[in-house]
């Protein structure tokens, strides 16, 4: 790949720090003045790029490899050529987050139109009634409404919408084209380009001439450190409030019903569809394409594998997968007897047509 113009190499961190932010370990302290200005793949790493393995078979890839330092277990340490600086940690994986963090900030925020912005643009509108503590980025085309109030170091960016009413925590950032209505976020709240916020969920009652719709005066509530993927949609509730929980990480393209609750520190990956009245605990994975139907509770700790179909709750701790979803070891072995059994009639079709 050639230069990166969009997140070019800063000055770079040494080693030794770099060992000291990411609580790992040097291999080998003589090697701590090694600068270190990027993460890359072993297999395109260049001199000053810093890369991770997590099983031996990299090791041909490490033989070529011209990357300044190497992340991994003290497990596999040993696959790593002995002219490579190695950081130990037991969990590489993570360790290699922060790295990254570390050495491209700018990256773990949307992308800021206008990078120069410093204050509230002239093209922006706000509402007289809003209130901006100061350090407020506020980009080209954005609208604040009525009685909003918006914290500290926050930026809202080109054409996002914010609602009467909203409030916004400290350090959050709003992406371009996003609309945040009926809600309040806390602090660090990270929103994608395009995100709907706050829109009033699908609720209808059948009548004698048709659909009635049914009123949407809940909100959204969207607890600190949470951030909600490119174009994903978020229901405000009924008469309750949809919850996001602290620490949580939507993926783009989700939508989430009104009345949900979501627990703490989940992740749940892209097209996931959550229907209304759904109570999620903490700590749960939910992969992508899942569907969960609506007033089910899922308990703390589960995990969904992708594409599943939910229909009832599902205990704390427990794997399931599968359409109906049920536990992940009934699944794997329905599907091996489907599959053998698929291959059995293959095999007596090939004998016939012999």
């Amino acid at each position: 790949m050639v230069q990166n113009n969009f997140f070019p190499s800063g000055d770079g961190v040494r080693l030794s720090e770099l060992a000291h932010h990411l609580g790992a370990e040097l291999a080998n302290p003589d090697s701590g003045d090694v600068l270190i200005r990027s993460v890359a793949p072993i297999n395109r790493a260049k001199a000053g790029d810093l890369c991770y393995i997590i099983s031996r078979k990299s090791r041909a890839e490490l033989e070529t490899t011209q990357a300044s330092a190497v992340l991994c277990d003290p497990a596999i340490s040993s696959a790593v050529p002995p002219h490579i600086p190695v950081l130990l940690s037991k969990n590489p994986h993570a360790a290699f987050a922060i790295a990254g963090g570390l050495l491209h900030p700018e990256a773990l925020q949307p992308v800021a139109l206008v990078s120069s912005a410093t204050d509230v643009s002239p093209s922006a509108v706000v509402d007289p009634t809003a209130r901006l503590e100061p350090g407020v980025i506020v980009e080209p085309l954005a609208v604040i409404g009525a009685n909003a109030e918006i914290g500290q170091g926050t930026r809202i960016g080109a054409g996002a919408l914010i609602g009467p009413g909203v409030k916004i925590g400290r350090d959050c950032t709003i992406a371009g084209g996003a609309s945040i209505l009926c809600a309040l976020l806390g602090n660090r709240v990270i929103v994608h380009n395009g995100a709907r916020v706050g829109q009033d969920g699908f609720g209808y009652a059948p009548g004698p001439q048709g659909m009635i719709k049914i009123v949407q005066i809940g909100r959204v509530i969207i607890q600190d450190n949470v951030e909600i993927g490119a174009n994903t949609t978020i229901d405000r509730g009924t008469m309750d409030d949809t919850v996001i929980g602290e620490g949580t990480k939507i993926d783009n393209q989700v939508q989430i019903g009104h009345n949900v609750k979501i627990g703490r520190h989940c992740a749940i990956v892209s097209q996931v569809g959550i229907a209304g009245s759904t109570i999620i605990g903490n700590g749960v994975q939910i992969g992508g394409q899942a569907g969960l139907n609506g007033h089910i509770v899922i308990g703390d700790g589960v995990q969904i594998a992708a594409k599943s179909g939910v229909i009832q709750s599902i205990p704390a701790g427990e794997r399931y997968g599968g359409i109906p979803a049920r536990p992940v070891k009934d699944f794997l072995r329905e599907s091996a007897e489907i599959m053998a059994r698929a291959g059995a009639r293959a095999h007596k079709t090939g004998e016939k047509n012999d």
